[in-house]
């Protein structure tokens, strides 16, 4: 969904330079791409089918399980594409960590946040893997800060690999509103399965003690809204982004994963967060424990958060953002 949200921006700004942009996802992320631009055609592409083992020690393992399915869907993925520009005549192919959805015959470019892809002591090999399949693409675009103030570290930026590399600067959708403060804490749900599930299960137990006014976004698309109240907590299933973006400037304090989007859509808006990483996903475990060294938000491993553990948030200064805007019409000549 992360990756969904964050082509928003992308998608708008296509618009707006008179190009025609045809979106093309699955799962969750297709259904609620068409919610947000019932306009545009869309296609449904092959599944890579992420799910999180129930414990965390055996993350890397499972991605090792699952290589020979991912492999075949990404060749499923280059038969798709290649009917597609022959069919809807694309003339340019934008890919947010799709491995497979370029085309040799057209200008293809690559979204990631992960020139260096972390995965403890065979991270030189991943990186090693990511970085050639990201060299196949014509650009590479980084939703980043370009320098040493960033929001990526270590991860989007990297001396070993400067193949066509472009910093975008941060990607979101949402813009800081001034509005009144409406709920003490906003618990963003998201992430694959079974691990979204068991956090919302511990969240709601810890919930339980805390007495300020609390919003919970599930983050589980469907047809229907769902609206539900329990004392203190208003529970939605989930928001489109205009609901999303008021709901997050009217919060004091916003709790989730340390998701590269999440980070993205926070540092806009300035709020303050806490953060409960994926358990085994490297890439989630750097940055809350980024984040937490450079004093912005605290963190802590799933399994030991206590909702008294918000209070730490007083002690860290929050997000601040840094003001950067994306040079569409230079990115788009590539088309």
């Amino acid at each position: 969904m992360g990756h969904a949200t964050r082509c928003i921006p992308i998608i708008n700004a296509l618009i707006t330079h008179n190009y025609e942009p045809i979106i093309a996802s699955d799962g969750a992320a297709l259904e609620f791409l068409k919610k947000e631009f019932q306009q545009l055609k869309t296609f449904e592409l092959p599944s890579y089918n992420v799910s999180y083992p129930k414990k965390a020690k055996n993350f890397k393992l499972k991605l090792i399980k699952d290589a020979p399915y991912l492999i075949k869907t990404i060749q499923k993925e280059k038969k798709v594409i290649e009917a597609l520009v022959e069919t809807e005549k694309i003339d340019g192919i934008i890919s947010d960590n799709r491995f497979g959805v370029r085309h040799n015959d057209i200008p293809s470019v690559f979204i990631t946040h992960q020139l260096r892809v972390l995965s403890g002591s065979t991270t030189w090999l991943s990186s090693k893997l990511h970085q050639k399949i990201i060299s196949k693409f014509d650009e590479c675009w980084v939703p980043d800060h370009i320098g040493t103030t960033n929001l990526s570290g270590d991860l989007g930026h990297t001396d070993t690999f400067k193949s066509c590399v472009k910093y975008l600067g941060p990607l979101t959708r949402f813009k800081k509103l001034n509005i009144n403060t409406k709920y003490d804490l906003l618990v963003l749900l998201s992430g694959p399965e079974p691990q979204r599930t068991y956090l919302e299960e511990k969240l709601l137990e810890e919930l339980n003690h805390y007495n300020g006014k609390v919003l919970l976004i599930k983050g589980i698309i469907s047809t229907k809204q769902i609206k539900e109240t329990k004392k203190n907590i208003v529970i939605y299933n989930f928001m489109t982004s205009k609901a999303l973006e008021v709901a997050i400037n009217e919060s004091n304090v916003i709790l989730s994963r340390s998701g590269y989007t999440t980070i993205m859509d926070l540092e806009k808006l300035e709020k303050k967060a806490f953060f409960i990483p994926t358990p085994g996903q490297f890439e989630q475990e750097y940055l809350a424990k980024k984040l937490t060294k450079e004093g912005i938000a605290p963190s802590c491993n799933q399994e030991d958060f206590k909702i008294k553990m918000l209070s730490d948030t007083k002690n860290y200064s929050g997000f601040k953002s840094k003001e950067y805007k994306a040079n569409y019409n230079k990115l788009f000549r590539l088309f």
